[in-house]
């Protein structure tokens, strides 16, 4: 580990995130030796600096802009007893809180409608509408609730019984030990595009899946590096069928959706090993898989005030109001996380083990986070210098940007990108042009 530079946060934001860098470091270390790419597994390294900055933002632009990460209406409100936070950003979760609400897309009105709720009240009409909202409780709080008490049961990376079969070889070399190997991505937003954009830096070919009216213009430039990307409408035979073909060539699976989600596409997990009995899978929610709210829609900065760390952040910085983590290090370190399950299944299965599957949460992550309370005071700011930059230009579709150099390194392999960043749907459906 280099570098001692910490994230200001009462809790030990930037260790969690470098711990969860060092374990992808570590398990494709060990995936370098079960592939015979090396006798024995090589050393690593993690730069701390680097990795608290790539879980700001990777790419800087040259001469355009990132757009807002929030839209006008997301924020926190204060309710009649106590704060609330509004995720807006996609179009439906907005016009299901104004709906509930009942107004317009101001935030002035937005406040005024707010103050006349309950917490709690306003939380559960919001997620019954199909939005997604979060009541801000204290640590105290979570750990007596239902879904509090259901997660600190969980492990932080479940992983299934397992059943016999061996890997298709996909012919990664030393210096790139997961090219040739597929990566089909069905996620959205941060935690599991973070996930799969690891993967494509280690040589993988990640191809990543939307709808045809999906977008995420504040992420893409960030997270698509490196990825295909194709549009495909599943509600349809030939969305379905397109899937399903691509499902049957994948080696890894990253998706996610809530529990049971999949089936509802005639997509299952057995429906899945019929496909593919040699698919390795990597899955993630955002409140956990048991409880209550297991299929309880959410985001890092919603679980952050549910699970108690917005409070938290709000009494150490002595605020008057919720004060999440400096970046979204649920996100980040949940990617992360599922990156190196990712490696750990393939080193399993390439030692002739058999086939492997974990599911993470966000929810869960934020429980190892806060059982750790900061020792030392963080100062890093997120400003990179030219020294954390790659010197090489990226391409993008929306201009010319510098590339964060890579946060961890594995003696002998070259952490890289293939691609520059694109625009969602940019290609088509297949794992070749």
């Amino acid at each position: 580990m280099t570098g001692d530079e910490r994230l200001p946060s009462c809790f030990e934001v930037s260790e969690l995130l470098s711990a969860s860098v060092a374990a992808v470091a570590s398990a494709a270390s060990s995936l370098v030796e079960a592939v015979g790419l090396a006798s024995s597994p090589p050393p690593v390294c993690v730069h701390q600096r680097l990795v608290s900055l790539w879980s700001g933002r990777s790419i800087h632009p040259v001469g355009w802009e990132l757009p807002p990460i929030w839209d006008a209406v997301a924020g926190d409100y204060r309710t009649r007893d106590g704060w609330i936070k509004l995720h807006t950003n996609l179009a439906h979760h907005r016009r299901a809180a104004l709906l509930v609400l009942g107004v317009a897309p101001d935030r002035g009105l937005v406040a005024r409608a707010v103050a006349d709720w309950d917490a709690e009240a306003l939380e559960t009409a919001i997620v019954d509408a199909n939005g997604v909202a979060a009541a801000m409780r204290s640590r105290d709080e979570w750990l007596r609730h239902p879904q509090g008490v259901a997660v600190a049961t969980e492990p932080l990376i479940a992983w299934d019984a397992g059943r016999p079969g061996s890997l298709r070889s996909w012919g990664g070399t030393r210096d790139r030990p997961l090219a040739g190997l597929r990566v089909l991505d069905l996620t959205r937003v941060i935690a599991g595009p973070v996930a799969t954009r690891t993967l494509a830096g280690l040589g993988a070919t990640v191809l990543r899946i939307d709808p045809p009216d999906w977008e995420e213009a504040n992420v893409v430039p960030d997270v698509t590096l490196g990825k295909r990307c194709a549009h495909l409408q599943l509600d349809t035979s030939e969305g379905k069928a397109s899937l399903e073909r691509l499902l049957a060539d994948a080696d890894v699976l990253v998706h996610g959706y809530r529990p049971g989600a999949l089936d509802g596409l005639g997509l299952g997990a057995e429906a899945r090993q019929r496909l593919n009995p040699h698919l390795i899978e990597a899955t993630l929610d955002a409140y956990g898989w048991t409880g209550p709210w297991a299929g309880r829609r959410g985001f890092d900065s919603l679980v952050q005030m549910s699970c108690g760390i917005a409070e938290a952040g709000m009494t150490w910085s002595s605020r008057t109001e919720p004060t999440p983590l400096p970046v979204q290090a649920l996100d980040h370190a949940t990617g992360y996380l599922m990156a190196a399950a990712t490696l750990a299944a393939l080193c399993k299965g390439a030692r002739g083990n058999g086939i492997g599957s974990a599911r993470l949460s966000l929810a869960r992550t934020g429980d190892l986070l806060a059982r750790h309370p900061a020792t030392i005071t963080g100062t890093l700011g997120l400003r990179p210098e030219q020294a954390d930059l790659s010197p090489i230009t990226e391409r993008t579709p929306w201009g010319d940007g510098r590339r964060l150099r890579p946060p961890f390194d594995v003696q002998g392999t070259t952490i890289a990108w293939d691609s520059p960043a694109t625009e969602l749907g940019a290609t088509q459906a297949t794992w070749s042009d």
